[in-house]
């Protein structure tokens, strides 16, 4: 989990006059990435692209960036002399290039540096070959025939002109030849820098850039057992990196960094904490390095220990942490009876007794809850992600799913809340019972019933949440239940209700100063 750097990419490199450089085997990729992306904010169709329909994801439409790095030994010439480095990123930013020599920082110098990036294409050798000679090549019947001649036109057809001074159309064509690749033109986009090196011999040089097309997220995957009653449960968790590359190049053997925390970065106009033993043993059991995460400045930085290929247009997921059983979890049932998409709160008091008071919502949401903690086997920093979660079915032993949630970016003994949807088998119903408005003491009088239903087997507990939205300053004058002030609009109610039974819960609240 991680987000900002950027990588570098495999690069093969060229030298040229007036002195060579000599090429050596590259060296591996170092690749950080960061993720702008909000946690389930990916459509499959970006990551898994498909031309049914004719939807085809633009490359550079996925959230986030990387930092490209490597070192790479050269032999210089003494004086100066023109690097290129092919094959990379296509999504490169040309402004972030930076070329350093590791061995002599001080005497090896960049005069100029480009990007070039005019790849060469059909439309473009035919633009390039205006005015020359070419070759056309078509079938006639069983032969080929061969016109040659000065290309003066591509709309419509080929227009060529004849050494004979004739002229003609050639609508329908089989191939054409040209002598040679024009000036200017390149088969991959190519960094070049002319450098000057105050002295001849080997030299290790580095290379970094930023390049958009990649990113990264966390997918939690969760097993959910239920516990001795029905509010109570284990849950077996298992993390997972999600990677997307599709930046226009491959990263052999990198060596991955991920960020996880919301870098700032300046957009165009339009120490280490350790998992608990248990993890730790099985990791060293399976002696496979997995990601080390520790503190990196306001940031976690997550490093795995092994070297990884990401190919381009392609999608990696590797574990973030050995999975973690038997973490206790809450299962939390919440009623909330104003109605979906009811807006509350206003500068002014809400007088008009029938606001809010309309048809109630009957639904009651379905949470989990746990902490991450040292004590049940986490206590570490958990990158944003998707969490889905199963359940094992005893009947066949399989697993089903049973929700899904996102969670933001979460520290070390924090509260995990994933909310799973809604309890079939628990109802609410909420309904004004009476109303006084007092113009002259200008106080608000409302009484409230909340009746909540159980048909299950067994005892539940329910959290009715309360939102006191008619104006600023409330005393609540009379309840039937103990509740809690959760902050200045906000009242819950802890209800527990019987199996198969059903439980009334009313209150009156007096709202002044209006």
């Amino acid at each position: 989990m991680k987000t900002l750097p950027l990588s570098l990419v495999a690069l093969s490199i060229a030298c040229v006059a007036p002195g060579a450089a000599a090429q050596e085997p590259p060296s591996a990729v170092a690749l950080t990435v960061y993720s702008t992306a909000r946690p389930g904010a990916i459509p499959p169709e970006l990551y898994r692209p498909s031309t049914e329909g004719g939807y085809v994801p633009p490359r550079g439409s996925i959230p986030g960036y990387a930092v490209v790095k490597q070192e790479r030994a050269l032999t210089l010439p003494r004086g100066r002399g023109v690097l290129r480095f092919t094959d990379v990123a296509a999504l490169i930013d040309p402004t972030t290039v930076v070329f350093e020599s590791l061995t002599d920082p001080g005497g090896t110098t960049v005069v100029e540096q480009s990007y070039q990036f005019d790849l060469v294409s059909t439309a473009k050798l035919m633009e390039r070959y205006i005015d020359r000679e070419v070759t056309v090549e078509r079938v006639v019947g069983d032969k080929i025939e061969t016109i040659t001649g000065t290309l003066l036109s591509t709309s419509g057809g080929l227009v060529l002109q004849g050494r004979d001074g004739n002229v003609q159309v050639v609508s329908a064509y089989d191939s054409v030849r040209f002598p040679e690749l024009p000036g200017g033109l390149i088969t991959r986009p190519t960094l070049v820098w002319d450098v000057v090196a105050a002295k001849a011999g080997a030299q290790s040089v580095r290379v970094s850039y930023q390049t958009n097309g990649l990113t990264w997220w966390a997918d939690y995957n969760v097993n959910f057992a239920e516990g001795k009653d029905a509010n109570s449960g284990v849950l077996d968790i298992g993390a997972w990196v999600s990677i997307i590359n599709q930046s226009g190049a491959t990263y052999p053997e990198a060596r991955l960094k991920l960020v996880a925390g919301d870098v700032h970065r300046a957009q165009p106009d339009a120490p280490a904490y350790l998992m608990k033993d248990r993890r730790m043993a099985m990791a060293a059991e399976a002696q496979v390095p997995g990601f080390e995460e520790k503190a990196f400045f306001e940031y976690h930085l997550y490093t795995l220990g092994r070297p990884t290929t990401l190919p381009d247009n392609s999608t990696k997921q590797i574990e973030l942490f050995p999975p973690v059983g038997e973490v206790p979890a809450e299962k939390v049932l919440v009623y909330y009876g104003l109605a979906p998409g009811f807006r509350g709160f206003s500068a002014s008091p809400f007088v008009d007794r029938n606001y809010g008071a309309g048809d109630s919502n009957k639904k009651v949401d379905v949470y989990l809850r746990f902490e991450n903690s040292n004590d049940v086997g986490l206590g570490v920093p958990l990158p944003s992600g998707r969490i889905r979660v199963n359940k094992l079915d005893p009947a066949d032993g399989s697993l089903e799913f049973i929700g899904e949630d996102t969670i933001d970016h979460t520290p070390k003994n924090e509260t995990v809340l994933i909310k799973l949807g809604s309890a079939f088998d628990v109802v609410g119903e909420r309904k004004q019972i009476d109303f006084k408005l007092d113009s002259a003491r200008q106080t608000i009088e409302e009484t409230i019933e909340i009746v909540l239903r159980n048909h299950k087997e067994e005892p539940v507990r329910v959290l009715v949440k309360e939102n006191l939205y008619r104006w600023l300053e409330w005393d609540i004058v009379q309840s039937t239940a103990k509740y809690t002030k959760v902050d200045s609009r906000t009242i819950e109610f802890p209800v527990d209700v019987p199996k198969d039974g059903e439980v009334k819960v009313s209150y009156t609240v007096r709202y002044t100063g209006l």
